[in-house]
């Protein structure tokens, strides 16, 4: 950073404030910004505060000078420099990177295209009927790539078409019509460039965890866990109880098939009685 003497102070003041927010959590986080209209960064702010994830934005240039600042006391914030571009936020939080992850992911959401944005991904348009009116609209559609055709009054695209692959640039011509058919294949949001949490740098691709998937693995993990010990006999807290209702229905059986009058037996020992003897009945024709 250039010398004091030659820096406004409340920029000195500014990048000191952010050098230690960045050291005030064990978690430190770099966002993007781009394409969040401000309305919706204000919301997003407010519930980020909310649950005490506070979001900073600032320039670049002092947010690389607070990173370079506060990783003199904590080297494993270094890494973090080469994420600063673009439109820049940092955060700090508590708790798991990957709960951190998850919870920005959701304030992502689906947006249109204008033209000259770059895809993603494929976009890609399902055939079928569209809610267009046969007419010019055709002569359009065609020009921009899509199969459309008219077919018993109704406009249609005759196949699943890749309009614009991943990495290609959309045309203002495409967005136009991808609009107009309601699909969106943008998405506008936070986006989390890295995490270093304590000691530990995480690139995005590493935090990008489907963790409903992975709880439900976990479930379907314990239920065979839990199927297994029962099978072996296992003593635990989970398998107590279930244990002592199979050894229960197991004692009952056999008590009732030895024919040995408890309170319990006597009901099942009875009505066995009476289905043997309607058995009985059947074959002898009473």
């Amino acid at each position: 950073m250039p010398g004091r003497g030659s820096v406004r102070p409340e920029k000195i003041a500014q990048v000191d404030a952010l050098a230690e927010q960045l050291l005030s959590r064990k978690i430190t986080a770099v966002v993007g910004l781009r394409g969040v209209p401000a309305s919706a960064l204000q919301s997003m702010r407010r519930e980020l505060r909310n649950k005490d994830h506070p979001i900073v934005v600032a320039t670049n240039s002092s947010i690389r000078h607070a990173i370079e600042r506060a990783a003199k006391k904590r080297p494993s914030l270094s890494p973090l420099l080469e994420q600063v571009e673009d439109q820049t936020a940092i955060l700090a939080a508590e708790g798991n990177p990957f709960s951190l992850a998850h919870e920005l992911s959701q304030t992502r959401s689906p947006t249109p295209a204008r033209g000259g944005e770059i895809a993603p991904s494929d976009i890609v348009v399902p055939g079928g009927t569209t809610s267009f009116k046969p007419g010019p609209i055709v002569g359009e559609l065609q020009h921009a790539g899509f199969p459309a055709a008219i077919e018993k009054g109704k406009v249609v695209l005759k196949k699943d078409t890749t309009i614009v692959k991943a990495g290609g640039t959309i045309s203002r011509e495409v967005a136009g019509l991808l609009t107009r058919m309601d699909i969106r294949p943008l998405e506008v949001g936070l986006t989390l460039r890295a995490v270093v949490d304590g000691d530990t740098f995480y690139p995005t691709d590493v935090l990008s965890v489907d963790l409903d998937a992975r709880r439900a693995d976990f479930g379907r993990a314990y239920l065979g866990a839990l199927g297994v010990a029962l099978e072996l006999g296992i003593l635990a807290p989970e398998t107590i109880a279930r244990l002592v209702t199979r050894a229960h229905r197991g004692a009952l059986a056999v008590a009732v098939t030895a024919g040995y009058p408890t309170p319990e037996t006597v009901g099942p020992m009875f009505a066995q009685a009476m289905r043997d003897a309607a058995a009985v009945g059947q074959l002898t024709g009473h």
